[in-house]
């Protein structure tokens, strides 16, 4: 199954090509099975039958099922297409079905045969494959809206601690930003832009049709059959009041009618830091150092005699950061007959960080089962469950050495890890010019620890009922339930620490009711038609209990007993429900297999929102022509699928906690006299009368095969707009209250989306291209009052203010502040004075910088000769920028006795070199929010890289094993980029408006892979 990739690389095919050579490979789909007949069989003795499996152009076809029909026994084809399955006694009427992903299924009977080998018909061409849809799926070649999908050899191309990230580059339209490299790190998802402002800005995730809250942590790669990426409003509407942002749909693995199959995985890797930072050693440091000191009319900190004996120092990159190893395992075993097909398997992922200390193990039992209790009855079950356990050493943010991260970077090299006893060096008493901030990062790594551990159930359960072939009714239900606690620990051996501890446990629990009716037919052979309608129910509860103790006499206990705590905290607990109603309805009509209509309809009803407007309505239409049907296009042979798509619809998001609109009490404690007295009170925000916000989309896109398909390309051009933004909204002091939510404004997202696939050759040698590009342009088209709104507030020190503005005819999250103009007579940084008022003040900042894309691609080639693969995908960004906020105190913070990158002293301001990068080094220096640390972050990476060998095992026949491939991998090997960090695929902030944000971030690692696929 191949994705639709991007125009972007069709100049790959046209270099040394042309039509011919296309035209040379081009194999006619017109099939005939083969079925010699050989050693007829004269006796009724039991014996097996063996043969091989193989395509139009006579490549093996591995992992074909073959069933005796209307029984349970199966085989499955080996890497060489050979298959061995046994026979009973008597084997007149005995009829083999053989059967292939992406192949039309073939029913032989046996006769007196012994040998059967048979050639499938194909299914070849892309836009024929099955795709899944909201509530139902449908053929490619029949959507009317777009829609990307993701098949389970991308998903497993590589290790993740996330299936999202394997999204990454793999679908246009579709931005995946990998917060940081934290093992178990947070991961943003955006199709087509951001929509709202208070509200989140990820897709929904539904996981074999169940919306699952937030991403899907507690799946591994090898469970997931494919995903689907509903992009357009025709497609995401079904889903209403959660579509605004796009739809994810998760199909997870079934059994098959084959027999019993069992299917081993694993893979080992081997993680390090991609690229150090090229910090000063110790001799440099000390240079650094007295350089500052003379500058401000100090005593040098170093004689020449001193510095000269100083040499490297201690790298204390090297003292945090580590190889680490990921190590992955998975087991299925699958089975089942003609009424019954099963599945159970679990998996193990275990991933220690390239920071010593952080981990994370993901622990999942996996089963299905999918039951025909009779012709009109038919039951499915899909159960994982997941323990997810995770240990960080993630500490970021901060300044002058207060995080992990951050000391790690600005630690003195002159500084020793350790003291002479063993315990770990205080540094900021090493040297009376280090700041009393600056923390060995080691007591983060062995004397604090953060373990947070979940445990996830996703159940649901559905009853088909066909009282006619046309009709069929489900009835479904299901259930997530996700149980969470955190704990975190300080020891008395931290620097100015007794011993701290706390726990913070919360419980997630969803209840899902789906009741839908489907009715299909074909009417004269011409009028294909498809409607849906049902309701759903889902509620959704959250709880949480924390407390908390500071003064231990022993790290014995940790959290284990917060009541030996010398000082109990005060415990805190909280409830939160909502609940959301809806309707929902869809018409799918076809006619001619050329004109396609789309209709959809959903009523949302939450509990969230004000009397009046706790309803939503959501319709969408959509309208596809398959011209490459119609008669005029018969007869030629260069384009063979050519569907033009236009689609429009509203989709909306419920951006609100569950009591935003209610007038709530908040507890606190007061003091009369001598007694101290606990109350209620109205909080700060004055609850509003809220309206959804309101997405609507229109869309044109087109399906485009050339050559019988051997290049498809797909185009799409939108417009995304989304009304009655919600937003938190600043009051007048005489109201009381500060702050309300309101319905303050619109944000409009338009694009492009482009896609290419390419079959290169397809012979002996196969070699297939797929790319794709996406556009986005983001942009607020008003406010409340048309006032612009702040955001972002940092506090490092030496500069405390907003950084990014959202402002009525700007992109979502520019990024906001001074211009520099080069430096004063005296090495000082100056300021462009934009409003000529002869003062550097709050009106004279402007934008500096843009954290959205001018696009982003994704490029994969796939290579297989004989029994070898190699697999090449590469991805990146263009025109985002990045605030590196690293770079504020770890460049101009001068006097603190902070280590900083080596071209601080190779180039900063001295009278000979006014031109310097940075200014004088001085603790008289004076910083603030500017176009300086904002950077280009475009890259290109090597995503990743793989060579596999499919062993041929031809001696097996089938037998006990039946398919064997290892595989070497590396990940992230390549990076091409401008940006000046550890990595420009960085987002410290998380998602929603605070794009392009890098705060002493977890770096994201490369690594390299082994590993093997078994089939028995």
């Amino acid at each position: 199954m191949k994705k639709f990739p991007t125009l972007t690389f069709l100049v790959l095919i046209s270099i040394g090509s042309s039509c011919e050579v296309f035209a040379e490979n081009i194999t006619s789909l017109t099939l005939q099975d083969t079925i010699p007949i050989t050693d007829p069989k004269t006796t009724n003795e039991p014996s097996s039958i063996t043969g091989s499996i193989k395509d139009a152009e006579g490549n093996p076809l591995s992992g074909a099922t073959v069933q005796i029909k209307g029984t349970q026994t199966g085989a499955i084809s080996d890497d060489s297409g050979n298959y061995s399955i046994d026979t009973p006694e008597n084997s007149e009427g005995v009829v083999l079905v053989f059967s292939f992903l992406g192949f039309q299924s073939k029913e032989v009977e046996i006769g007196n045969r012994s040998t059967i080998d048979i050639t499938l018909i194909s299914d070849d061409q892309e836009l024929d494959e099955v795709v899944v849809i909201g509530y139902g799926s449908t053929r490619k070649a029949d959507l009317t809206g777009s829609v990307a999908q993701v098949n389970t050899e991308e998903i497993n191309a590589f290790p993740t601690s996330n299936v999202l990230q394997a999204l990454n580059g793999r679908a246009p339209g579709v931005q995946v930003i990998q917060n940081n490299g934290a093992p178990g790190g947070g991961v943003s998802v955006r199709i087509r832009g951001a929509n709202s402002i208070q509200g989140d800005n990820d897709p929904l995730y539904v996981i074999d049709g169940f919306p699952f809250s937030g991403n899907p942590t507690n799946l591994n790669n090898s469970d997931i059959a494919s995903i689907e990426i509903l992009k357009d409003a025709s497609a995401t509407a079904i889903y209403g009041s959660r579509g605004a942002n796009g739809v994810v749909l998760i199909t997870t693995k079934s059994g098959r009618g084959a027999g019993t199959v069992v299917e081993f995985d694993a893979a080992y890797s081997m993680q390090s830091l991609r690229d150090k930072l090229n910090l000063m050693n110790g001799t440099q440091y000390a240079e650094l150092m007295n350089i500052q000191a003379e500058n401000d009319g100090l005593q040098p900190y170093f004689s020449e005699a001193e510095i000269n004996g100083l040499g490297q120092g201690t790298d204390w990159q090297d003292e945090v950061f580590q190889q680490a190893p990921i190590k992955n395992t998975s087991l299925s075993i699958s089975g089942g007959g003609e009424n019954t097909q099963f599945l159970v398997g679990g998996s193990i992922y275990q991933q220690d960080g390239i920071i010593k200390g952080s981990d994370y193990d993901r622990y999942s039992i996996r089963s299905t089962i999918n039951h025909k209790v009779s012709e009109k009855i038919s039951v499915d079950f899909n159960s994982t469950l997941s323990k997810l356990v995770t240990a960080r050493r993630d500490s970021e943010g901060g300044s002058r050495g207060a995080s992990m991260i951050g000391a790690a970077i600005v630690a003195s090299p002159l500084s020793d890890p350790y003291n002479s006893e063993g315990t770990i060096n205080n540094l900021a008493d090493d040297f009376a010019f280090v700041s009393p901030d600056l923390i060995n990062p080691l007591y983060f790594i062995n004397e604090q620890s953060t373990v947070i551990t979940a445990n996830v159930v996703l159940a649901n359960a559905a009853i088909n009922y066909n009282p006619i072939p046309e009709i069929t009714i489900r009835i479904a239900g299901g259930v997530e339930n996700r149980d969470d606690r955190t704990d975190n620990y300080r020891s008395s051996n931290f620097i100015n620490s007794n011993g701290n501890a706390s726990i913070t446990t919360s419980q997630y629990i969803s209840r899902l009711s789906e009741n839908t009716i489907t009715y299909a037919d074909v009417f004269n052979e011409k009028h294909d038609l498809n409607v849906l309608a049902g309701f759903t129910y889902q509620d959704f509860t959250t709880k949480y209990l924390a407390g908390s103790g500071a003064g231990f006499l022993s790290d014995l206990y940790e959290t284990d007993n917060l009541g030996a705590a010398e000082t109990p905290g005060i415990p805190t607990s909280g409830y939160a429900n909502s609940v959301l109603l809806s309707y929902l309805g869809r018409i799918n009509y076809g006619f001619a297999d050329k004109y396609l209509f789309t209709a959809s309809f959903r009523a949302d009803g939450s509990s969230r929102y004000s009397e009046g407007n706790k309803w939503g309505y959501f319709p969408s239409g959509a309208l596809a022509w398959k011209v490459s049907e119609e008669n005029f296009m018969q007869g030629q042979e260069t384009v063979s699928t050519l569907k033009l798509r236009a689609s429009w619809g509203l989709t909306g998001s419920q951006a609100i906690d569950p009591y935003a609109t209610l007038n709530r009490l908040f507890p606190g404690y007061t003091v009369f006299g001598d007694e101290l007295y606990n109350f209620l009170a109205p909080g700060s925000t004055l609850p509003g009368n809220l309206k959804w916000e309101t997405t609507q989309q229109f869309d044109l896109g087109m399906d485009l095969g050339l050559f019988n398909d051997r290049i498809i390309v797909g185009a799409d051009y939108y417009i995304k707009t989304t009304e009655d933004l919600l937003s938190t909204v600043r009051l007048p002091s005489s109201y009381g209250y500060t702050t309300t939510i309101d319905n303050v404004g619109s944000i409009e997202n338009r694009g492009v989306e482009l896609s290419l696939f390419a079959q290169m050759f397809s012979k002996e040698f196969r070699w297939s291209i797929d790319g794709n590009i996406s556009l986005n342009r983001n942009k607020v088209i008003c406010l409340n009052d048309g006032q612009p709104i702040l955001t972002n507030f940092i506090n490092v020190i030496t500069v405390a203010d907003n950084f990014s503005i959202m402002e009525e005819g700007r992109p979502l999250g520019q990024f906001w502040g001074y211009q520099e103009d080069g430096y004063t007579e005296s090495g000082a940084i100056r300021y462009r004075d934009l409003n000529g008022d002869g003062e550097i003040t709050e009106e004279d900042k402007t934008y500096i910088g843009n954290p959205n894309p001018d696009y982003f691609y994704g490029f994969n080639s796939n290579m297989t000769f004989k029994d070898f693969q190699l697999d090449l995908f590469f991805q990146g960004s263009k025109g985002n920028d990045i605030m590196n906020v690293s770079a504020i105190s770890s460049t101009m913070d001068y006097g603190q006795g902070l280590n900083m990158p080596e071209e601080v002293l190779l180039d900063h301001w001295t009278p000979q070199n006014t031109g310097a990068k940075y200014p004088k080094i001085s603790r008289s220096t004076v910083a603030r929010v500017s176009n300086r640390f904002v950077e280009d972050g475009s890259y290109l990476r090597l995503k990743n890289v793989m060579l596999a060998y499919n062993f041929p095992l031809k001696n097996t026949n089938g037998i006990f094993l039946q398919s064997l491939r290892i595989y070497a991998s590396g990940q992230n090997l390549l990076t091409f980029t401008d940006y000046s960090w550890w990595d420009p695929e960085v987002n410290s902030k998380g998602g929603d408006n605070r794009l392009g944000i890098d705060h002493f971030s977890y770096p994201i690692p490369k690594s390299y892979t082994v590993g093997l696929n078994a089939t028995f």
